[in-house]
């Protein structure tokens, strides 16, 4: 009995600790249960903390986060994107779904124990699911901004009152595949919410033909020229064609019928077409001297001798005009040799000549247009590119790439400093032939045809100038020099 009464209060000490122990246990259960409800400390869900958050704050929190509008910047200005417009949504459901699976994935008392020592479980983060509308945003980006902010570029101008253009000022285009992979990128984020869009240069385009085409007839008005001027310009790169004539500041039709003008030395190109469709492999020296001759020398008598050499017919000047026709140039045709005294062959009429509107008193032996000896040109820069094009269809077998290729050669070998050749820099290929005419020392009309190959582009420009008194020859050769000029300008616009 004396036992018992000596450990008694040691009992009772033992007993309250004991419900003490309880009693806090009991707390800390209530305590964990209650965290337990909520999201695990650390635990990351599409890159939000919601560790101690209750599944609607979660969702509230990360909604919001990501509600925030992107930050567009266009240069200098400023575009605000709500997510909203382009249909952007977070797949909250299954977000929180994942995190739920984290909760609840630790067994509970294992999870109390690791509560009640305070050790947090590793928790893996949750990611991000997201989606929105591409093609509204594209639609964003091309109405509110692309329309708004793009800087279109402006085309270079000629300057008044010369043949020169001032230059271009290039513009700014949205690049808008660009900046859709940013927007996306930076709408599933949460720190980087500003894009600098990215921008592409839109350099300035050339102007167009009709620009050139006011430009060019100022300059004959500035040069105070009152005769005709015909002229045929034509891009061998885009096939682009400007065809006019004018005369007193008035347009005059060119089209369906152009104008026929005396082709004179000119017509020494159909000659050499004519000449290489006969010509073997293997020239003999003389017939290659007289085609140098005929074209760098403008030498007449080449042409006669090359012709009956060649050509080998008591009409070989008709069947120039024959072959002419063959490719489909019906108002060039040459009517007899070169020769003072040579006898007319025939008399030719042709849809040009038999106009009624406009006569430029054309030589009855040797005719040609702007546009058909323009057009010859194009054949033969056609078929020394690339082996095709007119010439070799009309004539196939007989004309070869090579010979075409020559013919250039040939050409561009005619150095006279003046007309189109005075007109572009020096060192500038062109392949041309020039002709004019002087009776009694008087010059009627003045031409020249070439193909001009420049670093903007080569194009075939041929001139015709026709006055019925008199051709002066110094105004004139520097009024065509001033058209070649102008095309060579219109073609190698000045950097910014």
């Amino acid at each position: 009995m004396r036992n018992q009464g000596l450990f008694s209060p040691f009992r009772w000490f033992s007993v309250f600790f004991l419900l003490a122990a309880l009693v806090l246990a009991s707390l800390e259960l209530v305590r964990y249960s209650r965290v337990r409800a909520t999201y695990p400390p650390g635990l990351i869900a599409a890159g939000i903390p919601i560790g101690g958050l209750d599944r609607q704050l979660a969702a509230q929190r990360i909604l919001e986060s990501y509600a925030t509008p992107v930050e567009l910047h266009y240069n200098q200005d400023v575009i605000h994107l709500a997510p909203a417009v382009v249909d952007f949504q977070i797949d909250i459901e299954t977000i929180l779904a994942v995190a739920d699976q984290q909760r609840t994935q630790q067994q509970f008392w294992i999870g109390f124990w690791d509560f009640l020592w305070n050790r947090s479980s590793a928790h893996e983060e949750v990611p991000l699911r997201s989606s929105y509308s591409e093609d509204r945003l594209r639609v964003f980006l091309q109405q509110e901004i692309a329309q708004r902010y793009d800087q279109p570029p402006i085309s270079a101008m000629p300057v008044v009152g010369t043949v020169n253009f001032q230059p271009g000022q290039p513009g700014t285009v949205l690049d808008i595949d660009g900046s859709v992979r940013l927007i996306e990128n930076s709408l599933r984020s949460l720190t980087n919410r500003t894009v600098e869009l990215p921008l592409q240069r839109s350099d300035p385009t050339r102007p167009g033909y009709q620009n050139l085409q006011v430009l060019l007839k100022q300059t004959v008005d500035l040069a105070g020229f009152d005769g005709l001027v015909g002229i045929y310009l034509y891009d061998l790169q885009t096939s682009q064609e400007l065809h006019f004539a004018y005369l007193q500041k008035q347009d005059i039709s060119v089209q369906p019928v152009d104008i026929a003008f005396t082709a004179s030395s000119i017509m020494k190109i159909p000659i050499m077409v004519s000449v290489f469709k006969r010509l073997g492999d293997q020239p003999d020296p003389e017939t290659v001297k007289l085609l140098g001759d005929m074209i760098d020398k403008s030498g007449n008598e080449a042409a006669d001798w090359l012709m009956d050499r060649v050509i080998a017919s008591n009409r070989s000047p008709l069947v120039v005009g024959d072959d002419m026709k063959v490719i489909g140039l019906e108002n060039t045709f040459l009517a007899g040799y070169f020769y003072e005294g040579a006898p007319l062959m025939e008399v030719v009429n042709t849809p040009a000549n038999q106009r009624t509107d406009i006569n430029t008193d054309p030589d009855p032996y040797s005719q040609t247009t702007p546009s058909d000896i323009g057009m010859l040109l194009e054949d033969i820069y056609r078929c020394a590119d690339s082996g095709g094009g007119t010439l070799a269809a009309a004539f196939p077998g007989q004309i070869t790439q090579a010979e075409c290729q020559l013919m250039i050669d040939y050409l561009a070998r005619n150095k006279i400093g003046v007309l189109i050749e005075a007109g572009v820099p020096d060192g500038t290929r062109v392949a041309h032939k020039h002709g004019w005419v002087s009776y009694l020392g008087i010059i009627n009309t003045v031409g020249d045809a070439g193909t001009v190959f420049t670093p903007g582009g080569n194009y075939v420009l041929v001139i015709f100038l026709h006055h019925p008194v008199q051709v002066v020859w110094d105004p004139a050769s520097k009024l065509v020099a001033d058209l070649s000029r102008a095309v060579y300008n219109y073609y190698n616009l000045p950097s910014q």
